[in-house]
């Protein structure tokens, strides 16, 4: 994001993107002081809607307030729901029309790709994402992540924002030689399809299950599970490992007084 950034910039993302609730200022430290401006959408994904008027509030008229630098989506989202091609053709339209490069953070890239069964050319290039974070770590690598560039022409100067990050030392062919096998034979998809299977495995489970129930769908590799608090403290006990989760917009469900939305 360091290398989209403009003075006063603001990138706009979904209001419970990682980037916006988990980095711990990250993306302001790296940029000098650019922010977050977080948009609403259904479980995870941007509304194309809301994403128009979000930037439309930061006219000229209004300078003072910032200008937008950039869009990014989160692919799959942080609460394990996916973006289709359609989807992301219609964020990128609305940046397009606002002049603004669209980043895809894929730390789940491969999950999305395995999920919906298209390209990467489909769900990127073609679709119009300037750039993708490509993430290999939630996939079975070793610190191994990379950023893609899918036009040039928004990012020239990322060489030198990585070299000041600290992200160009000696001895990284070790962590990106992974890359390598990881992309050999379709290796990354099958084991995001892998994940993605038991993922489904385990949300079946819980719907069978008399003590939980799902909170929505999955439709990549995390499954958000309804649990009384009593049920997830004897989960825990007996060494299952999951986290309690906030309610997210679009939430259409119910939770009772002593339950709780847990992240498997």
């Amino acid at each position: 994001m360091a290398a989209l950034n403009r003075i006063g910039g603001i990138a706009l993302c979904h209001s419970e993107a990682h980037m916006n609730v988990d980095e711990f200022g990250a993306m302001g430290f790296y940029t000098g002081g650019a922010r977050m401006a977080p948009v609403p959408g259904p479980l995870g994904r941007i509304n194309p809607e809301a994403l128009d008027r979000a930037i439309k509030r930061y006219s000229q008229d209004l300078a003072p307030a910032g200008q937008p630098m950039a869009v990014t989506i989160t692919q799959a989202t942080e609460v394990g729901t996916v973006y289709s091609v359609d989807d992301v053709k219609a964020i990128a339209e609305v940046s397009r029309r606002h002049k603004l490069p669209l980043h895809m953070d894929g730390a789940r890239f491969a999950n999305a790709i395995a999920a919906t069964g298209v390209s990467p050319a489909e769900m990127t290039w073609k679709s119009g994402v300037d750039l993708i974070s490509f993430g290999a770590t939630k996939n079975g690598c070793w610190m191994a992540d990379a950023v893609v560039i899918l036009n040039p022409d928004v990012a020239k100067d990322l060489r030198l924002q990585r070299q000041r990050a600290g992200q160009t030392f000696s001895k990284a062919r070790f962590i990106s030689a992974q890359f390598e096998a990881y992309l050999t034979d379709d290796l990354w998809l099958r084991m995001a399809g892998h994940a993605n299977q038991m993922a489904a495995h385990l949300a079946e489970t819980i719907e069978d299950a008399p003590a939980g129930r799902l909170a929505w769908l999955p439709q990549a590799n995390e499954v958000f599970a309804i649990l009384d608090r009593a049920t997830a403290e004897r989960l825990r006990a007996a060494g299952a490992k999951f986290h309690e989760w906030g309610v997210p917009s679009g939430f259409e469900g119910h939770l009772g007084d002593n339950e709780a939305i847990y992240r498997f």
